[in-house]
């Protein structure tokens, strides 16, 4: 009879606990990384796995922002420079420089095998260490986010993973 009483006060506390958790507001995270001197927020439910450099397979005639293609875990996956594909930079990462960037692959619920090569991982950042930069930014592309400035006053351009895999210069990669 204990038992049964003790199986019903665990069933009533996580009961309690699950309510408190979808009551209680989520808070955004994301991988901080950057390029080229840039600091790019990726939301962490979009992110996928973080892998050393790959060995990359090029590709003719495709964009000049296309690395190429590499088996990440026995699956190939289309790998972008990101800082090239933003315009950020206009010739591909060093060798030294390659050393300490990182292939980001996007989350497979997102339905494209494809990662991101970076220059370096800054760590995790939540909306409560941020502050939402409001300044106008122009003209963006679909896939940016909000912008946000740190304790430090720098600022994170968020890239919205899920908008990228959907856009249409992003899925072109023939040049």
């Amino acid at each position: 009879m204990a038992d049964k009483q003790a199986l019903r006060d665990l069933q009533t506390r996580l009961a309690e606990r699950l309510r408190s958790a979808q009551s209680q507001p989520r808070v955004r995270s994301w991988l901080a990384v950057e390029c080229r001197g840039h600091g790019l927020l990726l939301p962490l439910d979009q992110a996928g796995e973080i892998f050393a450099p790959p060995p990359l397979l090029a590709v003719p005639h495709t964009q000049s922002w296309f690395a190429g293609v590499a088996n990440l875990r026995g699956s190939l996956y289309t790998v972008v420079d990101l800082a090239a594909f933003l315009g950020v930079a206009s010739a591909p990462l060093s060798e030294a420089a390659r050393e300490s960037s990182r292939v980001v692959a996007l989350n497979a619920r997102l339905g494209v095998n494809a990662a991101l090569l970076i220059d370096r991982l800054a760590g995790l950042r939540s909306a409560d260490q941020l502050v939402r930069d409001t300044a106008d930014a122009g003209a963006q592309p679909p896939f940016a986010g909000e912008r946000w400035r740190d304790g430090d006053g720098r600022l994170w351009q968020e890239i919205v993973l899920a908008a990228l895999a959907e856009d249409d210069r992003f899925l072109a990669v023939a040049a």
